[in-house]
């Protein structure tokens, strides 16, 4: 891989900036969004020093097939991924934005991770371990890291800009966002997962769990926002290596994640810089991804 294939700032746009992600920057344009998947990787809340070749693209890809896979269920905000019609206000910046960009409408975010899990790992596996629930919700003694769990759970996790996200309980949700709200991204993140999790599984990829940010339009509609269902929201395992016990191989960052893990890093800023074969077998696995889900190589 070259550093050429990286793309960690987007400063050059001349636009103005909505908001700066740890990932995704966003840029307004007329009345609407402009979201830019940049290469830039981030592993338990920090940004690390080095960006992942062709990370961005994937991530947008990957999210426009789903967008479009799971449009039957609800409505996104998403109004394009061409930008030739705005060609005259991005300029130069046009070259770069291709492929790792899409317009999008306005919405206002509803203030939590919508959570599905189908399997027990990572932050679940961690409380299953301590207390033997998720976000309050009591599952059998006797589970194992990486086992399918007896049916669905819905574990909602509070977001936030700074920090890290926080599980919580179904109550406390209720509470924040009503019931109304509730029951709907709770129904919708289930029906989305479903239908996400057998497509997946007929391409030999296990979702384990995935998370989906929803919004509110200016007339009052609940709309799916952000990413979906991509290698940084999802954990993605290959179906012919799956074997329940331990950790599994991914195509999604946890393979960055288990190598940070090995170091002596506190995990705070300052983040340390991956070796080259970290980034490139990374840059792999999400290019790999994006083949074997959209049967598509990267454009």
């Amino acid at each position: 891989m070259i550093k050429e294939n990286i793309l960690l700032t987007t400063e050059s746009i001349r636009l103005r900036l909505f908001k700066r992600g740890k990932v995704r920057d966003i840029y307004e344009v007329d009345n609407i969004l402009l979201i830019v998947a940049t290469d830039r990787i981030s592993c338990f809340d920090v940004v690390l020093p080095d960006g992942i070749p062709y990370k961005g693209k994937v991530l947008t890809q990957i999210s426009k097939f789903w967008f479009d896979f799971t449009k039957d269920i609800i409505d996104n905000h998403v109004i394009t991924f061409s930008l030739e019609s705005f060609q005259e206000k991005l300029g130069d910046s046009l070259d770069i934005l291709e492929g790792r960009s899409m317009l999008v409408k306005k919405a206002k975010p509803i203030a939590i991770e919508c959570v599905v899990r189908g399997y027990l790992s990572g932050s679940g596996w961690k409380e299953y371990k301590d207390s033997g629930e998720v976000c309050g919700i009591k599952l059998p003694k006797g589970l194992k890291e990486s086992d399918k769990l007896p049916e669905l759970i819905f574990t909602p996790a509070t977001k936030k800009d700074v920090g890290h996200d926080i599980n919580v309980s179904e109550c406390y949700v209720r509470k924040k966002v009503g019931d109304r709200i509730f029951d709907m991204v709770k129904s919708k993140s289930i029906a989305i997962y479903k239908k996400a999790a057998d497509y997946g599984e007929s391409k030999g990829i296990i979702i384990a769990d995935t998370k989906f940010e929803f919004g509110i339009t200016d007339e009052g509609k609940i709309i799916l926002i952000d990413e979906l269902l991509t290698p940084d929201s999802s954990r993605f395992w290959p179906k012919d290596k799956y074997k329940p016990g331990g950790p599994q191989p991914s195509f999604d960052k946890q393979f960055v994640r288990d190598y940070l893990e090995g170091l002596d890093w506190d995990k705070t800023p300052p983040a340390p810089n991956l070796p080259e074969e970290i980034i490139n077998k990374t840059s792999q696995k999400y290019l790999e991804a994006l083949r074997r889900l959209t049967g598509k190589e990267l454009t």
